[in-house]
């Protein structure tokens, strides 16, 4: 009897310790995948930490946006990013992972045309996982290999609640994007914007300004008829 006790008791203790090692190794995925998000969130920070840099340094703005698109591109992992901005009813490519002289400033986009176009227009973020060169809205350059995309992001640019350019991320190959990319790319396109409002005003303007004046009279971002 004592041995079959002992035996009993032996083998509840065994179900238990095999249970409590299924149960850590349950865990085991849920840590990794808490250790993966918050790498990942240590990576959004310091690609906005950069940007926030790159806003204060003085370097020309061409610089400054070449930078910026870098930074994309290494977040993402993406072949390339694209940075157009509009110039009255046209979108200007300004900025670009894979530089290339002659298109810079002169590949021009009508606002009504592309995916680019569709996403100033409507102001919205465009998620394309495959083929996207098969969207009804895609317009095709041959002299961008981006044409060649599988994958697309695009998010508006804004300054003072207005578009004033696009930021596309292309992968060749079919790519689900995260929302953490969503999420860092829309963040840029309003630092961008930002950037460029920074970019208009003279040193002398920001130095002789009385900023507490400008806060308690003033009040607003966007003036009224700016939004």
């Amino acid at each position: 009897m004592e041995a079959d006790a002992a035996g009993h008791w032996f083998l509840l203790l065994f179900r238990g310790t095999r249970r409590g090692a299924t149960f850590y190794n349950q865990g085991v995925p849920k840590s990794k995948e808490l250790e993966a998000k918050l790498a990942t969130l240590e990576q959004q920070l310091s690609v906005f930490q950069r940007i926030s840099r790159l806003m204060v340094r003085e370097l020309s703005l061409a610089d400054t946006l070449q930078a910026i698109v870098n930074l994309v591109t290494q977040f993402t992992e993406c072949e390339s990013t694209l940075l157009y901005l509009i110039d009255n009813d046209r979108l200007v490519l300004c900025a670009s992972s894979n530089p290339n002289a002659s298109q810079i400033g002169r590949v021009r986009l009508k606002l009504d045309e592309g995916l680019t176009g569709w996403v100033a227009r409507e102001r919205k973020m465009l998620a394309i996982t495959a083929e996207a060169h098969k969207d009804a809205r895609f317009r095709k350059f041959s002299d961008l290999p981006e044409d060649n995309c599988e994958a697309f992001l695009s998010v508006p640019v804004i300054a003072r609640n207005k578009v004033i350019g696009v930021i596309n991320v292309h992968h060749r190959a079919p790519h689900r994007h995260t929302g953490a990319e969503m999420e860092l790319l829309t963040t840029v396109g309003e630092q961008v914007g930002c950037l460029l409002v920074l970019a208009r005003m003279a040193s002398s303007t920001i130095e002789e300004a009385n900023h507490v004046e400008l806060v308690m009279t003033h009040g607003h971002i966007a003036r009224k008829g700016e939004e």
